[in-house]
């Protein structure tokens, strides 16, 4: 009776499949700004996109944003069987033949999504130039400079108002940390006697987040490296 009367197994699909769609749409909706003129960070093949019906120059990630789209039918056919399910008897009940299109088309959904939304990918051309370029505005380095004062001793919370200091004193200055020298460190009383800052490039942040599950790219190659064997084992 219990059996006959469940149908956890197909709730679990559903809602397995509208996570996955969700997370896919956040995805998606990062290639779309990413690949807008403002952004330019990434430019997505001729293939997976439309040209607009009225503007000749106009390149619309349609991929993307039918992905983004289609993640409200994997979300709409989880609420539907739970919907069926909420108000029967234990044990066969006719609403249950409500589950068969929720689940067929949940399937057929995410089956064709996965497999176009990986050849789009694959198709992704990054625009290295200008990431580095974005790179060099935020003062993305200020947590490294401010963890190397820790390690002079300085409190944190100390560390951290030095730091807010600092890139206050850049903004006026219209500098980065790589154009400040030794003269500018006394102006705003650095605790610690550098000669510049030319330290805290990006790529020293980036090298010196090793840690296990860092963003380093030692780190990064490794999980990679084990998302791969494990995908590879999968199949």
């Amino acid at each position: 009776m219990d059996t006959v009367g469940s149908r956890d197994n197909i709730a679990e699909y559903l809602f397995n499949a509208a996570l996955c769609m969700t997370h896919l749409s956040g995805f998606a909706e990062e290639i779309i700004v990413f690949n807008s003129q403002e952004f330019n960070f990434i430019t997505i093949d001729d293939s997976f996109c439309t040209g607009s019906s009225i503007m000749p120059q106009k390149k619309n990630p349609d991929i993307a944003e039918l992905v983004r789209g289609k993640s409200g039918r994997a979300i709409g056919n989880l609420i539907t069987l739970l919907t069926v399910l909420k108000g029967t008897f234990l044990t066969l009940n006719k609403d249950y033949q409500e589950d068969k299109e929720a689940l067929f088309d949940s399937i057929h959904t995410l089956d064709r999504t996965l497999f176009i939304f990986a050849r789009m990918l694959e198709n992704i051309t990054f625009n290295e130039d200008v990431l580095r370029e974005q790179l060099k505005k935020g003062f993305i380095e200020a947590t490294d400079v401010a963890e190397f004062l820790v390690k002079h001793d300085i409190p944190f919370r100390e560390a951290h108002e030095i730091v807010g200091k600092l890139v206050k004193y850049c903004e006026l200055k219209s500098k980065t940390f790589p154009d400040v020298n030794k003269e500018d460190l006394k102006e705003i009383g650095f605790p610690v006697e550098l000669e510049d800052l030319s330290q805290f490039t990006i790529e020293n942040c980036i090298k010196n987040r090793n840690s296990y599950g860092g963003a380093s790219y030692d780190e990064g190659n490794r999980q990679i490296k084990n998302a791969k064997e494990l995908i590879f084992n999968l199949k």
